[in-house]
Formats: C-alpha cells, structure tokens, sequence
C-alpha cells in the first residue's frame, strides 16, 4: 500500500476495537518512507509517549506529522513540547471524535493553541484552564461510563439539536444512548456553553441544508 499512497499510522485505544502497539513497532513503521502522520489515540500517556519517542528515535521528526486523537486529553497533548534529547516534537492537531460536534469551536482551540507557540507559550496556562471542562463534555458525548456504547449516538444528539440531523439513528436500529447518558450531556451543555457553537450553526444552517 505505501507503494502508492502516503500512509497514516492510527493507534486506537483497546476499548473500542485497536490493540496494543509497542514502541518497537512504531520505530519500524516510522522507517516506511511513504508514512507522513501519525494519529496517537490510545488514551494512555505511556503508550502516547511510546509513539513520540519512536518518531523522534527515527530521525524522522520532522517530515511525520503527530495528530492527537486522545479524547481525554486534547487540550494537553496540544500544548505540550514533547523534548526527547536535542529534539523537539509538538502535535500539530487533532483529528478527535468530539470534533465532529462543536467543530467551529474546536477550530478556534487549535488556532488558539497554535498563536500560543508562535507567543513562546505565552497563554499556555489560560488554555489549560479549559482541559478539565473539554474532558468532561467528551466523557458525556463519548459515553465513557459505559464503555463508549453509546458515543455515536450521542454525537448524533448534538447534531439532532442543532438541526443537523433529523434524529440520532444509527445503522444499527439498536444503538442509542445509554442509561443516564441523556442527562450527562443536558449536564455538559448547561455547564460549558463556551465550548458550544449553536449560535454558529444556526447562522448556517439553511445555507448548509439548502
């Protein structure tokens, strides 16, 4: 395959389907000359820092893009400046579930987050404050208390609510929300409307649906 496309290495975390990747094998797929990024979502900081540290001991740093798909810890992993020896890696962005919800706000993260390198890190402190709250909302979108059963149906309600989406079906007619899952994102919307972007959404929507 990496004879004709570029390639996108993507460690999922073992509850929803992936399985273990150990640093050696993120050393040798970094030496496939077609890989130029890397999804890191094991949700797990020792395993995160097993793929950082393969891209750097690859001497690849610089042409394999790192994108954060660690739900729990976005914000985190974003702004942080990986250092293994003389080198320097950072995550570039995200390529996260919670995203597909939420999205101009989590565009405006990202700038944010990049204008706060380009500072020095001059703000890092303002946009950590904001973690805690985004790990929060991801937790009542993704479901996490139920082992993640009902996260696309609850990234379907956000959208249902928006009017995006007539409901929150999925293909299989089985899958819902899960048991209290409902009044955990009533709780996240009435707790964080900063990380909400109805008002953006309605201002497009009849645009977007036209």
């Amino acid at each position: 395959m990496a004879r004709e496309i570029p390639v996108c290495g993507f460690y999922l975390q073992p509850s929803v389907g992936g399985r273990l990747l150990a640093y050696e094998f993120w050393r040798e797929f970094c030496q496939i000359p077609a890989v130029v990024a890397i999804k890191v979502a094991p949700f797990n900081r020792y395993q995160t820092l097993d793929v950082v540290r393969a891209v750097a001991d690859s001497g690849r740093a610089g042409e394999i893009a790192l994108y954060t798909g660690n739900d729990d810890n976005i914000i985190a992993d974003l702004v942080t400046e990986f250092r293994v020896a003389d080198q320097r890696l950072n995550f570039r962005g995200g390529l996260l579930g919670q995203w597909a919800v939420w999205t101009r706000r989590a565009v405006q993260l990202l700038e944010t987050v990049h204008a706060c390198r380009d500072a020095g890190g001059q703000g890092t402190a303002e946009i950590l404050a904001g973690s805690a709250a985004l790990t929060d909302a991801n937790g009542a979108l993704f479901d996490v208390r139920n082992r993640f059963a009902g996260c696309i149906a609850g990234l379907h309600e956000i959208l249902r609510r928006q009017g995006l989406l007539a409901g929150r079906w999925c293909l299989d007619p089985a899958e819902d929300l899960s048991g209290g899952q409902l009044e955990e994102i009533d709780r996240v919307c009435a707790t964080y409307p900063e990380l909400m972007d109805d008002e953006f959404v309605r201002q497009n929507l009849d645009r977007w649906l036209r």
